[in-house]
């Protein structure tokens, strides 16, 4: 049964609702690609500008999941960027370092130009803080800095010390900041259905409320929906934390973690003015980190914490008051207008996974909590694997991954342990 979207900011926000048909019958494209998310759309719309026929099969509606839910922040953060880089050098050699620095900021060209492209709505601003949580911090933080200083990017990139970052952001939190201008945030939701509307622009058929039940494998595969069925020439399973297709290779090496945000009622300009006068995204060094923006109509978008039980917490904005009100004292007692949550897919080494389950069935999932500026990238890479260029996608297919053979219960439970574990060294830190 197909659900409605969460009741979120985002969903409140829209600026123009999907509205594609249920599959029923019989249908030939090129590529299907199961999952109207940012993978699955973001791929759709690289496919469509090279010509090939492309359905997308969703089983709500476009950017349902966490790709309409999440913080909106698009970063140079890879989870496991570091792991990346050392397996990588198996395959790519000495190209693997610049190979996976470049990867950080890729994925913000190709969103900064398809929005200019097709002209999509989706609040999109330059400006981002990284902000060391505790002095102990500093010295990776400012590693990160000093390398960047080396690149392209080092032009957009300034070091900010304590007392700088008191005069952006309006909390004592923080022991000095990483300030990003290339980095960017925005409306993920409007994002993801704008993309689909450009991708059906393109030609490529887009089918809502169309759960798909199976894939038969074969030299032309065959996506079967409850009333339909997708023949194509190349598959891609982009459901990530959502789907519970091919169980039998993909069971196990990915988790789902609940999310949560909140978003607050409008604020006055005192209250934005008090803090966050230069309306920056925000998140800070820990291991399970808060984040937070200001939204198009001046309400603060945060979030923070992770659950990873694989269940939905219960109230989100009781959790999250707290850690709200301790960041900004000065909103104490705000109204909190809306409060959801969303799964993230998390991967033990943090690597995303690429793959193949048969020939011409991919997948393309696990992006730990960077998932915006990182799909697109990886749709990219799919869509290079499809028209027969490899090197980037063998690159992520050859990494060794940890499988975690347990129901998923329990493999969610030895994740929310070592999630524990390394909490615990952070703080002893």
């Amino acid at each position: 049964m197909t659900q409605q979207r969460c009741a979120s900011y985002y969903s409140a926000s829209i600026v123009q609702e999907s509205d594609y048909p249920r599959l029923e019958g019989e249908h030939r494209v090129d590529v299907a690609i199961v999952g109207g998310g940012f993978t699955g759309v973001a791929t759709a719309v690289e496919l469509a500008e090279r010509g090939y026929r492309v359905a997308i099969v969703e089983a709500n509606r476009i950017g349902w999941g966490a790709s309409g839910r999440n913080g909106g922040q698009v970063t140079g953060s890879l989870s496991g960027q570091d792991a990346m880089t050392r397996q990588m050098r198996h395959t790519l050699g000495d190209d693997a370092e610049a190979f996976v620095w470049n990867l950080r900021w890729r994925g913000h060209r190709i969103i900064k130009q398809r929005v200019e492209k097709y002209a999509i709505p989706c609040d999109l601003k330059h400006g981002h803080l990284q902000a060391a949580y505790k002095p102990s911090h500093i010295k990776a933080l400012r590693q990160d800095f000093e390398a960047s200083q080396h690149h392209a990017i080092g032009e957009h990139v300034h070091w900010l010390d304590a007392k700088a970052v008191r005069e952006v952001v309006g909390t004592e939190l923080y022991h000095g900041a990483i300030r990003n201008d290339y980095n960017m945030h925005l409306h993920p939701l409007n994002l993801c259905l704008g993309e689909a509307r450009a991708a059906a622009s393109l030609g490529a058929r887009i089918f809502e409320d169309s759960p798909v039940v199976d894939i038969e494998h074969g030299d032309t595969p065959v996506v079967v929906g409850e009333h339909g069925r997708v023949t194509a020439d190349s598959v891609i399973l982009a459901g990530n934390a959502y789907h519970r297709l091919e169980r039998k290779q993909l069971k196990g090496k990915l988790f789902p973690a609940s999310l949560g945000i909140v978003t607050t009622a409008p604020l006055s300009p005192e209250q934005v003015q008090s803090i966050d006068p230069e309306d920056l995204a925000v998140y800070d060094t820990r291991f399970v980190l808060d984040y937070y923006r200001l939204t198009a109509d001046k309400r603060l978008l945060f979030g923070g914490g992770a659950n990873y039980s694989g269940r939905d917490s219960q109230d989100i904005a009781s959790e999250l008051r707290p850690r709200l009100e301790h960041t900004f004292p000065q909103l104490k007692g705000v109204a909190i207008d809306f409060q959801w949550q969303g799964m993230a897919g998390i991967v033990i080494n943090r690597i995303p996974q690429l793959g193949k389950l048969s020939d011409n069935v991919y997948y393309a999932q696990g992006y730990s909590g960077h998932g915006i500026a990182t799909s697109h990238i990886v749709g990219e890479i799919m869509a290079n694997a499809v028209s027969g260029t490899l090197e980037e996608f063998d690159a992520f297919a050859e990494v060794r991954h940890l499988r975690i053979l347990l129901d998923d219960r329990l493999g969610n439970a030895l994740l929310a342990a070592g999630m524990w574990y390394y909490q615990l060294l952070e703080k002893l830190k």
